[in-house]
């Protein structure tokens, strides 16, 4: 006996979850308090607090989940709380100078603050030194100093050129000065009549007989010797002078050194670091070797240049490079990066180009980045982001395995720099959030082994919550706390009900709510946006409505045009009537920002043969692995049911009737063996209900997804072609608590113009489609006759005897051919 349709139709009160707003202890949201807390997210606020609270080595957290599920928002709000109850403000962090080696600069820690003051102190430094230093080698005491040295040394340099003249005129010469070019060179002449004559005139009187020719031999003698006085003598003089110049500076060094270590002392005194003792050290060392770029004057730039060099400034290597200023700080800094490429993240050694067009840097030009920024805090970042970007992956693993940065540009051009320069390595302590979906971080783990070792936390979130009083109120004073944020207008409780209604709804579940918050605060503000259309200053249920019927018109073109094609016949579906082999069943399209469905003509067809069943959407390559899936479990069906007493020898073809494009998934599954049921009994099915709903090998039809948009898609069509009131979907039992129909359906079945069935197993599925009796097998493995089953039982028996009456028949024929011949 067939079951009763009115026992398998779905009842109203089933077909959607109502939240009465009578129900909300509040008139509206502004008898809440906004929202303070996470809610929904149990189980990753609980994974992110222990990961974020444990200070051992590895414990990054990677938190997944699907987008849209307020991820990103929900880590920022946990970290400002963490970081503000037990953060610590880091310290600064400079790079200066290493006067010893130039190619690595130091590292100085300070203070949070303390940096800039650092910074400040050093310049103001440097300019008074720039003030004080010319000054310095002005004063009557460096004078008066300088004379000294100068008068002790000019008095031996006389007593030098004293001598010399004396033994010069004891042998009858006299010293005199020749002009060679601008400078004077001591010579000696002989003294004639008592006159000092150049010794070529003395060998022209020789010549002339005026002189005597042996007396002038014996005064060339006597020059020759004294000359050779004379250039030791001037020997002796330039090293005096190198030693009055070496001794002038030595003085000039100490008076510098004793006046920048007096100007550098309140520096030492209120920055006691031993690693600032030995750079001051250092620097006043190096100051007093290059003293006198205090008093150059700065270099005349060239006009005209096309491109800017730089020449370099003197002073710039005791200049200090602030890395991190934490001056602002009160807490552990949080730093999310949304450009994580290799220098936002990492930092980079900048480089300019000097006058012969060579690249060059130094400590000055090192810039920090985000990971450093983030030092003694916490960092965010999107893990495709990171993937994606050159570099970044491999140092992030190498800065949390080693816990210590060092900053080098990424720079895949690095053979052209002729100048490089490595950084002290700066260590670090700091916690790393990633962010991902779950097939990503899947992914990273089974191919990557270090992910493992420096993200042991997982911090999962969910994109739904129970259904419950706590979370339908929590889930209120959220639309408070936006209402506050973006200045909207207040919801009353028909609005709040409505709300909560769609995000149950978004969740395809009764018992739950979705935690997707991101697509849940746009609908606040199109709402708000609508009650302002209509000039109200309270946001009502009607409102909500409006914006989601809105939001489904901006991205329903394509379901139109489909729908445009059944009305006008082009896509063939009947909605009335009873045909064999033919069913109507449920697609879903998913555009990726909006869902639909729609229904498909099923066909099968079957005849005598040993094919099996063909699945025409396979063999033309339209058919996804989860289909044919579907398609194999169908033929585990009837062999399950029909062929224990025989072999199940049939050929069956089953196609979606004009479908052009893939087919994937199996909920399509229950709706094949009914067309397939219906061509071997030749029972019609009626063709005003659709069917949705996946099969096991027992009969036992099992849930499907997207049943809210089938129910909607075929309750459509029916509406654009008339409702009759015996229209309607059947669809697996299991999917009941899933149903969150739109209003209009509801209504449509209230008033008794639509319909919805359920079935449990394929036989009550049958019974509906066809209103005969399935059949229950009996205990000697037959079927009640007159039944569906029985039927289709006798049907393959009649397959398989023909098909082995019809080989025999060929044997024969072969033999008789055979004994002719």
């Amino acid at each position: 006996m067939a079951i009763k349709k009115s026992d398998k139709k779905v009842s109203v009160e089933k077909l959607r979850w109502r939240l009465d707003p009578a129900t909300l202890p509040f008139e509206s949201t502004e008898d809440l308090t906004p929202l303070k807390e996470i809610i929904g997210q149990k189980r990753g606020v609980e994974a992110f607090r222990f990961g974020m609270g444990i200070d051992k080595e590895g414990y990054n957290v990677f938190v997944t989940g699907t987008a849209g599920s307020g991820r990103m928002s929900t880590v920022k709000k946990l970290l400002e709380e963490i970081s503000e109850t037990k953060g610590k403000v880091p310290d600064d962090l400079c790079y200066v100078n290493n006067f010893k080696n130039p190619e690595t600069p130091i590292l100085l820690k300070l203070e949070a603050g303390m940096g800039l003051e650092f910074k400040k102190d050093i310049h103001n430094f440097i300019e008074t030194l720039k003030k004080e230093v010319p000054q310095l080698f002005e004063s009557q005491d460096y004078l008066n100093r300088k004379k000294e040295i100068m008068e002790e040394y000019e008095k031996r340099g006389k007593d030098f050129f004293k001598e010399l003249d004396k033994k010069v005129r004891e042998e009858g010469f006299a010293l005199i000065d020749v002009q060679i070019g601008q400078m004077k060179r001591p010579e000696v002449a002989p003294l004639i009549d008592g006159k000092p004559v150049h010794i070529d005139q003395v060998e022209d009187m020789v010549e002339k007989g005026r002189f005597p020719k042996e007396e002038f031999e014996e005064l060339q003698k006597k020059q020759a010797k004294l000359k050779e006085n004379i250039n030791q003598i001037s020997i002796e003089i330039r090293d005096l002078n190198r030693e009055i110049a070496k001794n002038i500076e030595k003085m000039d060094r100490y008076m510098f050194m004793n006046m920048a270590s007096e100007i550098a002392s309140p520096i030492r005194s209120k920055y006691k670091n031993e690693r600032i003792d030995t750079y001051l050290h250092d620097m006043l060392e190096d100051m007093t070797e290059n003293f006198k770029i205090f008093s150059a004057q700065p270099q005349v730039a060239i006009p005209g240049l096309p491109f800017v060099f730089s020449e370099g400034d003197s002073f710039q290597p005791y200049t200090v490079n602030l890395l991190v200023d934490n001056k602002d700080r009160k807490r552990s800094p949080v730093i999310v990066e949304p450009f994580p490429n290799y220098r936002n993240l990492f930092g980079s050694i900048e480089k300019v180009v000097d006058r012969s067009g060579v690249w060059r840097t130094d400590f000055s030009k090192i810039k920090a980045g985000s990971f450093l920024k983030a030092n003694g805090g916490y960092l965010v970042l999107n893990l495709l982001d990171a993937l994606l970007e050159p570099g970044v992956w491999p140092a992030l693993k190498r800065s949390l395995k080693t816990k210590k940065m060092e900053i080098q540009t990424y720079d895949p051009f690095y053979l052209f720099t002729t100048t490089g320069i490595k950084p002290e390595p700066i260590e670090t302590d700091i916690k790393v959030v990633v962010i991902s979906d779950q097939r990503m971080y899947h992914l990273l783990l089974m191919y990557d082994e270090d992910v493992k070792k420096i993200f042991k936390v997982r911090a999962d979130f969910d994109s739904a919550m129970d259904k419950n009083e706590a979370s339908i109120r929590q889930f209120a004073e959220f639309i408070r706390m936006k209402q506050d944020e973006d200045n909207l207008k207040p919801f009353d409780k028909t609005a709040i009900a409505a709300m909560v209604e769609h995000a149950v709804r978004m969740t395809d579940r009764q018992e739950k709510i979705s935690t997707s918050f991101p697509t849940i605060t746009d609908l606040i503000r199109e709402a708000d946006y609508w009650a302002g259309q209509e000039n109200q200053s309270v946001i009502q249920g009607q409102h909500v409505d409006k914006a989601v019927e809105e939001r489904i018109f901006r991205s329903n073109l394509v379901e139109e045009h489909i729908q445009e094609m059944i009305d006008r016949g082009t896509l063939m579906i009947d909605f009335d009537g009873k045909k064999v082999g033919q069913v109507n069943g449920l697609a879903v399209y998913s555009l990726g920002d909006y869902m639909f469905g729609k229904p498909s003509r099923i066909t099968a067809s079957t005849s005598m043969g040993r094919s099996g069943i063909i699945n025409i959407e396979r063999e033309a390559d339209l058919s996804g692995s989860t289909h044919n899936k579907g398609v194999l479990i169908l033929s585990g069906y009837l062999r399950e049911k029909y062929a224990q007493d025989k072999p199940l020898t049939m050929s069956a073809s089953i196609a979606f009737e004009q479908s052009y494009s893939g087919v994937d998934g199996d909920s399509a599954s229950s709706t094949e063996i009914y067309a397939l049921l219906s061509s071997l009994s030749r029972i019609p099915l009626r063709q005003d209900i659709a069917v949705t709903g996946s099969v096991n090998q027992k009969g036992e039809i099992q849930a499907i997804g997207g049943v809210n948009e089938k129910i909607e898609g075929f309750y459509d069509c029916c509406r654009k072609t008339s409702l009759t009131g015996h229209q309607g979907v059947l669809i697996p039992e299991s999917n009941i608590k899933d149903l969150m129909l739109r209003k209009d359906v509801v209504e449509a079945v209230k008033n008794g113009k639509f319909n919805v069935y359920c079935a449990k197993t394929i036989d009550e599925g049958i019974e509906i489609l066809t209103g005969e009796t399935a059949g229950e097998k009996q205990p000697d493995g037959t079927y009640p006759e007159g039944t569906i089953n029985a039927i289709v039982n006798q049907k393959l028996k009649e397959l398989a005897e023909g098909l082995k009456k019809f080989a025999g028949t060929e044997e024969e024929d072969k033999k008789e051919k055979k004994r002719k011949k």
